[in-house]
């Protein structure tokens, strides 16, 4: 009999062990890691975060692009901001598009912009408000990105490109941002030259934006909502224009509260996972 009871006692003994060395390799298991998102961004300057600086490379990337704020995102996984200064809907699917494959499960895009020959009329046009000598390049240029707007052409560019991330990233969620106002609106009738610069970038943007929006394939996201009040011509702008170095490069480009706003924007639109 007493034997018997040793035996319980030490079957006790042995199960209890049993069950304190159960808790102590569960409480020392590692928590199971987050299956992030797989997301690469590509595009033109606006994608890259140039404007915010400061800069890691000759494309004007930066660690204030609305890419890499996604990249503190704990679902998400940016795998690398192809997106690079200058580039057009065709540069996209020539250069960037390498990075894609059938595990990539986000992409985003800002490109059409550079189609229209966006540094060009800039550059013209704002010499223009200063150097009437200049109004006929500027004329030249709006006119050709107007025509590329009425055409349909840029429209079919962006849709191109977007047919080639589905072929490259058949699994991807793809979503095409648009792009703010320089300027904010300001009413009709005014004659001064700022002014009519004015109104031609309003236009300019609200049929770049309506040709991005058109190309079907992607989920547009507005930004022209997100920028209002924060043109150049506010009290808080969010797009830079330095005009004691009027050749650099950041200017006409989101500074950081831009980016910022272009990060939101996306979250907004179902974009980034866990946010």
């Amino acid at each position: 009999m007493g034997t018997l009871k040793l035996r319980r006692r030490r079957t006790a003994l042995a199960a209890g062990l049993a069950t304190i060395a159960m808790a102590a390799g569960l409480a020392a298991a590692p928590a199971q890691a987050i299956d992030k998102t797989k997301y690469i961004a590509l595009g033109d300057s606006y994608a890259a975060g140039q404007g915010a600086g400061p800069y890691l490379d000759a494309c004007y990337r930066s660690d204030s692009s609305y890419a890499e704020l996604a990249a503190d995102v704990k679902a998400v996984k940016l795998v690398t901001n192809a997106a690079c200064s200058g580039k057009t809907t065709q540069d996209v699917i020539s250069n960037q598009l390498k990075k894609l494959n059938p595990s990539t499960e986000l992409v985003t895009i800002t490109a059409g912009g550079n189609d229209l020959g966006f540094g060009t009329i800039v550059t013209n046009c704002i010499t223009a408000v200063f150097n009437p000598a200049a109004a006929g390049a500027c004329a030249d240029a709006s006119a050709t990105a107007t025509a590329l707007i009425a055409s349909g052409k840029l429209a079919g560019n962006v849709a191109t490109m977007i047919q080639s991330v589905h072929a490259a990233a058949p699994n991807a969620k793809i979503l095409v941002t648009g792009y703010p106002y320089l300027y904010d609106p300001i009413p009709a009738g005014r004659t001064d030259p700022l002014s009519q610069f004015i109104y031609q970038a309003t236009a300019l943007a609200d049929g770049l934006n309506g040709s991005i929006a058109l190309a079907a394939g992607a989920q547009y996201v507005e930004v022209r909502g997100a920028f209002l009040g924060h043109g150049i011509n506010s009290a808080d702008p969010w797009i830079n224009l330095n005009l004691a170095n009027p050749g650099s490069a950041d200017n006409f480009h989101p500074n950081a509260k831009g980016y910022l706003a272009y990060y939101n924007a996306l979250k907004l639109a179902g974009a980034y996972p866990g946010s």
